[in-house]
């Protein structure tokens, strides 16, 4: 599993080091997003980030709770 995440985070960072992240894209309708958004790389990278330290703190709320260790403070 380390190997599979190690591998996704390197083809991320090439992903962010080779492509324009100024580069915009169409967002699919949704009631979400506002009509005929669009976002670029460097938006869509922010989000991602933010969406994973956000579920990642979750899953550390859980094993604290499962185990009673604590990671910060």
């Amino acid at each position: 599993m380390r190997a599979r995440i190690e591998s996704v985070g390197a083809a991320s960072a090439e992903l962010l080091r080779t492509l324009d992240l100024d580069q915009t894209h169409p967002l699919p309708e949704a009631p979400w997003f506002e009509q005929g958004a669009s976002w670029s790389v460097r938006r869509v990278a922010i989000h991602m980030l933010a969406e994973i330290s956000q579920h990642a703190g979750h899953a550390d709320i859980i094993r604290e709770a499962m185990d009673g260790r604590r990671t910060m403070g």
